[in-house]
């Protein structure tokens, strides 16, 4: 580990076995676990726990008091927010040692993951999803889906920049602040390309 190529604050634990990118900040009381890949330009807030064997992406943010369980991938410019979860066993005992039966969760590009949300293991986010501050979700998340609520449910579609997409009735929309366009067919959203 080159220590010159990132921050990491003085009480910080990084862990021998770590691969840490160039520019990444990781901030007050954060534990980094062996061998977890964290991407360049990512920010990993304040008492965040990032077990072993996870990987996050290029440009990462991770807000304060967020644990990342053995099992998650996140992929590039992902957003984790305040207190929020994940969790890697499906059914968790005490008295069981489960550390076999690790359960996969994937964040694909560009989604978002709202304050005190809840990832139950084994449900991927899809690319630019938002889920909503407090939520549950407990089944599969479409890209640029918008969910909230517990159990997760989807109210609609976002854009890349996080807007509310509104469909017309040929199932085309425009961020309001990219002006970008995109569609939706067969319960599908794509960006159309410029």
């Amino acid at each position: 580990m080159d220590t010159k190529s990132y921050f990491a604050h003085k009480t910080a634990v990084i862990d021998d076995g770590c691969v840490i990118g160039n520019g990444t900040k990781i901030w007050h009381f954060s534990h980094i676990m062996p061998n977890s890949k964290i991407g360049e330009n990512c920010n990993i807030g304040q008492n965040v726990v990032i077990s072993p064997e996870v990987v996050l992406g290029k440009n990462v943010k991770v807000q304060n008091n967020v644990s990342i369980y053995s099992g998650v991938i996140c992929e590039d410019d992902v957003f984790l927010g305040p207190s929020m979860v994940f969790t890697n066993v499906i059914n968790p005992r005490s008295a069981v040692v489960r550390r076999g039966e690790y359960l996969k969760t994937i964040v694909k590009k560009g989604a978002s993951i709202g304050a005190n949300a809840t990832i139950v293991c084994g449900n991927n986010i899809g690319k630019f999803a938002f889920v909503g501050a407090g939520t549950v979700v407990t089944k599969e998340v479409l890209p640029y889906a918008l969910v909230v609520g517990n159990p997760s449910k989807q109210i609609g579609w976002i854009s890349e920049y996080g807007h509310r997409l509104e469909f017309d009735k040929n199932g085309f929309a425009t961020c309001i602040e990219s002006k970008e366009i995109y569609s939706l067919k067969d319960n599908k959203v794509k960006k159309i390309p410029n």
